[in-house]
């Protein structure tokens, strides 16, 4: 028997509204997370992107911007516990330091940690290791990793995980001029392929 059609369009009319709450509360998700690159939003038409820090390096001493003056940066934020990206960007790294051959001692690669309750300076010098002797990890107190990832404008947040926890961060990784200046940035899928044609022709040109 058809049902009225009263009731049809009752029935209707609530998918209707599901829906719509489904596509606000998406809606309001995106709004509400940066973007994957929050490199390129500029109002002089240069990039915002770096400036002054200080953090903490594999050897516990204090580090700052100008420590690495003169050096191009390839510089990552990220956390040793991460299972994905993570290793995969500093494996990229290390393969795109060895394709640039002599080219590479011009670069500083940096490993910094938005994760510095468990990322002390010995875990991050034997975590970077694994990959390459050439990739420095930074940590800092929780308000220096703060204030360096705020000027690189990097999201990261702590995520619950049952009784532990992970770190939601960008993925963004960053080509520093050796005045310090931001010059470009590559995302977690280029390839050290890419990613070392492209510096290659940068450090050929300076």
């Amino acid at each position: 028997m058809p049902l009225p059609e009263a009731v049809m369009n009752r029935r209707l009319a609530l998918s209707v509204a599901a829906l719509a709450l489904m596509l606000a509360g998406l809606a309001l998700a995106l709004l509400q997370r940066p973007p994957a690159d929050p490199a390129i939003e500029t109002t002089t038409g240069t990039a915002q992107i770096g400036g002054p820090f200080e953090l903490v390096d594999e050897d516990g001493r204090t580090v700052t911007d100008a420590t690495y003056r003169g050096k191009w940066l390839l510089l990552f934020f990220g956390f040793t516990h991460c299972p994905d990206f993570c290793p995969t960007t500093l494996g990229d790294i290390a393969r795109t330091l060895d394709r640039l051959g002599d080219r590479a001692e011009r670069i500083q690669p940096l490993f910094v940690t938005v994760d510095p309750e468990r990322d002390t300076p010995a875990v991050l010098a034997a975590y970077t290791a694994a990959f390459d002797d050439r990739i420095v990890g930074l940590t800092g107190t929780p308000a220096q990793v703060a204030a360096a990832a705020s000027t690189f404008r990097i999201y990261f947040a702590k995520v619950a995980q049952g009784d532990d926890y992970t770190m939601d961060h960008s993925t963004v990784l960053y080509l520093m001029g050796p005045d310090g200046r931001f010059v470009t940035h590559f995302s977690s899928t280029n390839g050290s392929e890419a990613m070392a044609r492209d510096i290659a022709e940068r450090l050929d040109r300076n």
